[in-house]
């Protein structure tokens, strides 16, 4: 990849990337993009043009500098190989993404919220114009999806793919989460989807949609770790059968930040080897971890990805098998209103299999985002501390959210959800090939 990118650099044919989304990540993105042979920034855009122009210095080269990503994305003498929506937005990044995916590039999501929540309806857009729609590399479920191919590579099957949380307070609220915040220069509502664990489970459950995984409880288990090597004692494996999970360990100070996967290896032959290679393991289940995830560092890998080879990172190619639905965060009477739907004072999400919980009538966290309406979700029943919401719990408006989700639920019932056409993205049958669990 990166011969190959030199080589770009060397012949003045760069990858042209767009950018929109110039917070503490997007600027990061910009400078690692200015870093990176082989690619330029072809356009910045935010809504806030100081945040624009930060973006651009931080990039360090010429680059064009807007507050309207629509309009540069519709400008024929603006390039644009390569997409890249780093906002903390769904429908306006729905929107840019789709303007992009109509112009022929390709999209890199580093907004886990879009790719959960509509990502199905961009892919399924992608692949009418034969371009890629895909998760960031240095997300946590894109550092696990590139960790869990090479497990597989090796012949052991996908048990559990895991994430380090050092910190989960499902109650805690807008106020209570201020000063931190400011302090990590977040949003209040930002800094609150990874507090109350909305982040860390949306983000487990594309993931999940990625290899055919669930979580064994809604949330999934989540127990406490002092170091990521006490998973191999803190899992029933056996208990899984040959249903791999997805889940979490709590305070893992030492690799906070990182993520981890169990693969499992029945042979004998291997054993003594892994054993001499020091791996972390309770045979047949061995620990494969890494202790961080670099997020803009690794974004460019993403790109290149895309721009020279037509591979995506992550593609929820296996179809709806998890989503995250809300629940609520305090008892909640009639009439509340619901001002965030990640975020939020009302509710948080958890990671449930989709089919059960659309049987029960569940709402998915996101269907309550608001975003561009001064109307807001009201609750028509009362919902007790962390019970689950339905549908006839509440009371929704009429919003742009809800006309795409309407629109994008025809494509969870394919009676071949491992299709590519399915979810809308082109899959090379080498990584389906994968996704077949071989068991050693």
């Amino acid at each position: 990849m990166l011969d190959a990118l030199k080589a770009r650099e060397k012949e003045n044919h760069p990858i042209q990337v767009g950018l929109v989304g110039l917070g503490a990540m997007g600027r990061a993105i910009a400078h690692q993009i200015g870093k990176t042979p082989g690619m330029r920034l072809a356009f910045v855009a935010d809504q806030d043009e100081t945040a624009a122009n930060r973006g651009a210095q931080a990039y360090g080269k010429p680059t064009h500098v807007t507050t309207d990503v629509l309009a540069a994305l519709r400008d024929e003498k603006i390039p644009c190989d390569v997409f890249v929506e780093a906002t903390n937005s769904i429908v306006a990044a729905y929107d840019y993404c789709l303007a992009a995916i109509e112009r022929g590039a390709h999209c890199v999501l580093m907004n886990a919220e879009v790719d959960a929540i509509l990502g199905y309806l961009l892919r399924d857009a992608a692949s009418r114009h034969g371009v890629l729609v895909t998760s960031d590399a240095g997300d946590q479920h894109g550092v696990l999806s590139r960790m869990m191919e090479e497990v597989e590579m090796w012949g052991f099957q996908i048990t559990q793919a895991g994430n380090m949380k050092g910190f989960l307070d499902r109650h805690r609220n807008l106020e209570g989460t201020v000063e931190i915040a400011r302090s990590l220069g977040l949003s209040t509502v930002q800094c609150l989807a990874y507090t109350d664990g909305s982040k860390l489970n949306i983000e487990m459950s594309i993931i999940a949609n990625q290899y055919g995984l669930t979580p064994l409880v809604p949330g999934m288990q989540g127990p406490r770790a002092q170091k990521v090597e006490d998973v191999i004692d803190l899992f029933d494996f056996d208990a899984y059968g040959d249903q791999g999970r997805v889940d979490y360990v709590l305070g893992a100070q030492q690799h906070g930040g990182g993520v981890y996967v169990i693969g499992r290896c029945d042979s004998t032959f291997q054993q003594g080897y892994l054993n001499y290679y020091k791996v972390t393991n309770k045979h047949p289940y061995y620990l494969f971890f890494r202790p961080y995830h670099l997020c803009h560092l690794e974004t460019p890998r993403a790109i290149a990805l895309a721009a020279l080879y037509g591979k995506a990172v992550c593609t929820h190619r296996r179809g709806r098998i998890t989503d995250t639905f809300a629940y609520a965060k305090r008892d909640l009477k009639p009439g509340d209103r619901i001002e965030h739907a990640i975020g939020s004072d009302e509710v948080y999400g958890l990671i449930m299999e989709a089919q059960a919980a659309d049987a029960a009538h569940l709402v998915p966290q996101g269907v309550l985002d608001a975003e561009g309406s001064t109307a807001r979700p009201v609750l028509k029943h009362a919902v007790p501390r962390d019970q689950p919401l339905s549908w006839d719990d509440l009371d929704l408006p009429a919003t742009r959210m809800m006309d795409l989700w309407a629109k994008q639920t025809p494509l969870f019932f394919s009676n071949n959800p491992s299709d590519p056409k399915r979810n809308g993205q082109r899959i090379a049958s080498s990584q389906l090939a994968a996704s077949e669990k071989p068991r050693i």
